[in-house]
């Protein structure tokens, strides 16, 4: 008796225009009974084409995870169950990945190293103070910023970093805590119709130049072998 074949994968024919409706609506319905009412809505219209979606892109971009929809409470004083936007990101082995997140307020594609080690750190900000250095990043942001990417600076220090001065003349740089840069776009009517798809693959590219010059230049950790 021969197997079965396996189901064929859905395609992916854009995001679902009520994915944005639902993480509007979680905002206000944060609970389990809630969830659980509009667990079948969160399946087909939110998670099934986001695993379409990370199919097509897998083939480029290699393996894509997608997060569960599940906040760990235990150490935070907001204790809401479920997070208010759907994430997914590449999984490489040195760290530096794609990263694409569906919420209430749009679509947030970006990339890089997140978290990163302390050496790493050290590498890029040097890199930063040295003017000798500095040409080829400046470059890369300025093409990132051709497609509406910057660097996220929501964690950045309040301070200069030690052994900066406040006044330094690229100082919005030395003060981020996570190499990743990041486009957000409002919810639109290209998100949910045929081009989607090449959208989102064009703007992965752009952030695929930034995580070249991160492996380039910053590199892996050396403390524990790999960035977090």
């Amino acid at each position: 008796m021969s197997a079965a074949a396996a189901p064929e994968a859905t395609p992916f024919a854009g995001i679902d225009p009520d994915a944005f409706a639902f993480y509007a609506e979680l905002r206000d319905h944060n609970d389990k009974a809630w969830w659980l009412a509009q667990k079948q809505r969160y399946d087909a219209r939110v998670r099934g084409p986001a695993e379409a979606l990370a199919g097509e892109l897998e083939a480029e971009f290699g393996p894509v995870k997608i997060f569960r929809p599940y906040r760990d409470v235990r150490f935070s004083a907001d204790k809401t169950p479920y997070k208010d936007h759907l994430g997914m990101v590449t999984t490489p082995a040195d760290g530096f990945a794609h990263y694409l997140q569906l919420g209430a307020d749009g679509l947030l594609t970006g990339g890089g190293v997140y978290q990163p080690q302390t050496d790493q750190l050290a590498r890029f900000r040097g890199i930063v103070d040295d003017v000798r250095e500095f040409g080829d990043l400046e470059a890369t942001l300025e093409e990132l910023a051709e497609h509406g990417f910057a660097p996220f600076e929501d964690d950045a220090l309040a301070t200069a970093p030690r052994g900066f001065t406040a006044d330094h003349p690229r100082i919005h740089l030395l003060r981020l805590k996570n190499l990743a840069v990041g486009r957000r776009e409002a919810p639109a009517a290209w998100m949910s119709g045929p081009d989607a798809l090449d959208a989102i693959r064009e703007r992965w590219r752009a952030v695929s130049v930034w995580c070249d010059w991160l492996r380039e230049n910053v590199g892996p950790s050396e403390k524990h072998g790999r960035s977090r």
